[in-house]
This record gives structure tokens, C-alpha cells and sequence, in this order.
């Protein structure tokens, strides 16, 4: 068990003030075109309040942190959405455009198969005699659309996932459910809400079922040839998202000083390559696995 360490960093374009009062802010989806023939995608007003301001800090140290960060973001540009937090403290250690919806690609499937098992027991048949132990471990790992789309289906559609997981505490205005499996464009979710699912998914009484089902980088799923013979090879347990223009990653970091990291990464860039767009998450991710503690000014 970590020690409890103590900060807030603030780096989205919303500046909230510790006695301020906040109104809600206005999440519109990104405009990533099909194609020549599509028409630009009309973004969805979701309207989220952002979590109150927490005073007390963790000892990681901003100043080494941030900067780095920042630099990827702006070396690759496009659209960012990130949102790091301790898992045994809730405390958020980054944070930029957490509460302003991206396309999620297959980052989609966390919230299907979150809903799916809330819904179902792990040995519930869902189709062609398989368990909902195996289809939400085909659906994570291998990110299979059609496993994805009918797990949807089969406990009701987008309104009875969306209701399932604001009974789990996830704000049902932070995302919106176009498929299971996250194909559509029209899917919306913000990193926020990804990260609440993957914190209330730990403490799930199918917590090993959830988690095992994610790929690990370097080693298993569409994870495997990722990160591979780095500091993080083995510790990252994440959901891959892919479309054009569109990259995500969410899921946990096993960091050796603070304990489990959960986080999501989310970059909408049409005119990326999705080449680049993925070796700037996993500099990212390398890079949080590198946060270390602030040295006090009377250390020596």
C-alpha cells in the first residue's frame, strides 16, 4: 500500500477556483469527417459539472511532470483529452480537457462491458453457448466489434447501458452510446467518465474478470506489440480505441511509487496518422510512469 500523497493538477482550459461557484460546461464532440461524402458530424451539448476542487496534495512533483506532458501535446497537436488519477486516493494527477467529449473508438467497449457485467452474471449465457465471461474477454482483448455490438443489445440498448452505469455513480451526461463497440462517430465519451468506470470496475465483485480482460502491454491483446521492452511492458492494463484520425487509451498504470494509476488518453486528429497519434500515447504513458516525489527544499 502507497502512502497517501497529495496534488492537484489543473491543466485544461477551465480554471476552477477553490470558493468559486461552477456551472456546467459544455462538452462538444469533435469534427472528424467520414469521409469527402460525409457531412461534419453536429456536436452533442453534454453538459457536465466539474468535481469540487481538493486542497490537500500528493507529493508528486509537477514541475517535472507537467512540462513533458505539455510538450507531447503540443508537438503533436490536434485534440487532447487526458485524465490521470490515484486509484486509492481518487486524487488527479493530470489533467487536460477531462471533461470534453472525444470520439472514444474502442475505448467504448469499457463502458459496454462495465454495463453488460452489472447487468449479467459471469455465467450467463449470451450467445452461441458462451458465458459473459468470454464475451467480455473477446470484447477487451481481442476488441471484437461483434461481441461488443451484441452485448449492447443483449441487456437492452445504449438507454438500459446508460442507466446501468449512472447507477454505478458515472455521470450519464458525460457520454453517449451510438454502439456497443464504438465504430460510430457519433459515440461520445469524456476521459472523466472513462476513468470513473475503470475506478468503480476495480471495486466490482467481478473485479479480476474486468480486469484480466484488458489488454497488457507488451504481452497480451492488442496491447502486445506496444510498449514493448519498456519501463512499462507488463504494468499497463488498457483498452486500445482506433479509427481514422482517432486514438484512445484507458485503463491502469501499476506505478512502483503511487500505487495503481487510472487513466485515459484520447486524441482526435484527422489529419494525424494514426502511427503517430499512438507512439505520442505511449510517450505519455512511459512518461507518468517516470513521476517521482518532489524533493523537499531542506532534503539533502
Amino acid at each position: 500500500m502507497i502512502q497517501k500523497k497529495h496534488l492537484i493538477t489543473w491543466l485544461s482550459i477551465i480554471a476552477v477556483g477553490s470558493t468559486t461557484s461552477v456551472s456546467a460546461e459544455t462538452i462538444l464532440a469533435p469534427q472528424v469527417p467520414l469521409n469527402q461524402q460525409e457531412s461534419t458530424i453536429i456536436p452533442i451539448p453534454i453538459p457536465v459539472i466539474p468535481p469540487e476542487n481538493n486542497p490537500v496534495r500528493p507529493n508528486i512533483c509537477t514541475a517535472e511532470l507537467i512540462p513533458p506532458m505539455i510538450e507531447i501535446i503540443q508537438r503533436y497537436g490536434g485534440g487532447w483529452g487526458i485524465l490521470v488519477e490515484s486509484l486509492e486516493t481518487g486524487e488527479t494527477i493530470f489533467h487536460y480537457n477531462a471533461d470534453r467529449g472525444f470520439i472514444p473508438a474502442s475505448n467504448a467497449k469499457i463502458l459496454t462491458t462495465a454495463a453488460a457485467m452489472q447487468k449479467m452474471q459471469p455465467q450467463t449465457t449470451v450467445s452461441s453457448n458462451k458465458s459473459l465471461q468470454e464475451w467480455v474477454t473477446t470484447t477487451n482483448l481481442s476488441s471484437n466489434n461483434f461481441y461488443a455490438d451484441t452485448l449492447l443489445r443483449r441487456i437492452g440498448g445504449s438507454a438500459a447501458a446508460k442507466q446501468t452505469l449512472a447507477g454505478l455513480g458515472i455521470n450519464p451526461r458525460s457520454f453517449h452510446l451510438a454502439d456497443g463497440s464504438g465504430l460510430s462517430r457519433n459515440n461520445i465519451a469524456t476521459p472523466r467518465a472513462l476513468v470513473d468506470t475503470l475506478k468503480v470496475m476495480y471495486s466490482h465483485p467481478e473485479r479480476n474478470l474486468f480486469f484480466s480482460s484488458l489488454p497488457t502491454a507488451g504481452v497480451s491483446g492488442t496491447l502486445r506489440n506496444r510498449m514493448r521492452q519498456t519501463p512499462v511492458t507488463g504494468i499497463v492494463h488498457a483498452k486500445t480505441g482506433t479509427l481514422r484520425g482517432v486514438r484512445a487509451l484507458s485503463g491502469y498504470l501499476d506505478h512502483q511509487d503511487y500505487g495503481t494509476l487510472v487513466f485515459s488518453i484520447m486524441a482526435n486528429h484527422p489529419s494525424n496518422s494514426g502511427t503517430t497519434l499512438v507512439r505520442a500515447i505511449d510517450e505519455m504513458v512511459i512518461r507518468l510512469n517516470m513521476a517521482s516525489p518532489c524533493q523537499s527544499a531542506f532534503d539533502n
